[in-house]
């Protein structure tokens, strides 16, 4: 029954917070640098009866925690059991964080419901210390041309890609942190490596793949199945005991139709090979011809063998056109060629005429 009437009045709040009216209202900003156990102090400065207390992180609307002198506290799941209430004094609403990763980076709101003067709040803005300082609000970030980039990279769309910054310069690094930049997007964190006194500790924020830390402090994105969306900008930040130091890369993934060397020297292999199996094809083909001609010619010379030697008596006009008489006819000798043919031996001899 009273988790049901905790759930109950703390559903009641969500309702009712943005309708509450502020009173008093700190102008500035308290800034607080990021750190494990951080204090987010929310004291009332006047006396009177502490109603309820309640955190909000713009941009979000719903608390992020709430304290009620007779229901207890309340926290969001994100805040679960990394947030506790101070209550040093009877008019404190001041938290403390711990387990702190870069994502508690922002603005928080608090709001301090006092009986009878009312609702007194107060904004505190968590930053690192370390992080270069942004953009002014209302500037537009910076366009390709203006970053110099120390290093590009080419990766092909749907492969597997990996981009690391090592830190090369002197001096002991206790924190990196890696930003993206999409083009005409300003800088976002994707993944921070820093030492603590418990040893190494990272953190992914990256959505398209995954960031791991060295025991030395460099860095890396691996990213798995690349895509237009991963190309841009990617800023590692060395924060050492020599300063801070910056190395910018540049990714580019060049649409499927796009030059890619690892293609087109696929396709010259390509060609390379299917042009020599064509000449291979040619040359074996012209090597069949010429055998099969030599075994044509040596079939044909065993059928006729006397068609093998050279017949230098053919068509060669020996005796003279003009001799017309016999006696000129008997003269002019006749040659031809006759088969070497024996003769056969008779028993009687031939009378001799």
């Amino acid at each position: 029954m009273e988790a049901v009437q905790k759930d109950h009045w703390y559903f009641m709040v969500l309702i009712f917070l943005p309708f509450l009216k502020v009173a008093v209202q700190q102008k500035d900003a308290i800034t607080v640098h990021l750190e494990e156990g951080m204090v987010l102090d929310c004291s009332c400065p006047w006396n009177g009866n502490l109603s309820m207390v309640s955190w909000t992180k713009v941009p979000d609307k719903d608390p992020i925690a709430v304290f009620h002198p007779e229901y207890g506290v309340a926290f969001s799941y994100h805040y679960r059991e990394r947030i506790d209430f101070l209550k040093t004094t009877p008019m404190d609403g001041s938290i403390s964080l711990k387990n702190v990763t870069h994502q508690d980076i922002g603005l928080y709101h608090c709001s301090v419901q006092t009986f009878p003067q009312g609702p007194w709040t107060r904004n505190i803005q968590v930053e690192d210390l370390d992080i270069p300082p942004k953009e002014d609000n209302g500037t537009e970030p910076p366009t390709p041309e203006e970053i110099e980039t120390d290093t590009e990279l080419v990766a092909v769309q749907n492969d597997d890609f990996n981009i690391s910054c090592n830190h090369v310069h002197n001096g002991t690094v206790y924190q990196v942190i890696l930003e993206k930049m999409p083009h005409g997007l300003p800088w976002s964190i994707i993944g921070v490596c820093k030492k603590v006194e418990r040893g190494l500790v990272g953190e992914d924020y990256s959505d398209r793949g995954r960031v791991s830390c060295a025991d030395s402090l460099d860095i890396s994105l691996h990213l798995t199945g690349v895509e237009p969306e991963d190309g841009g900008f990617y800023r590692c930040t060395f924060s050492t005991d020599a300063g801070v130091q910056t190395t910018t890369v540049l990714l580019t993934v060049p649409p499927p139709g796009g030059f890619s060397l690892s293609l087109y020297m696929m396709y010259i292999y390509i060609g390379a090979g299917a042009a020599g199996l064509i000449l291979f094809i040619v040359i074996l083909i012209l090597v069949l011809r010429h055998r099969k001609r030599n075994r044509r010619e040596e079939y044909r010379v065993k059928l006729h063998p006397s068609q093998s030697q050279p017949n230098f008596y053919e068509n060669i006009s020996v005796c003279p056109r003009s001799a017309r008489k016999s006696k000129q006819i008997r003269n002019c000798p006749v040659y031809a060629n006759l088969p070497n043919v024996r003769a056969h031996k008779t028993r009687h001899q031939l009378p001799y005429k």
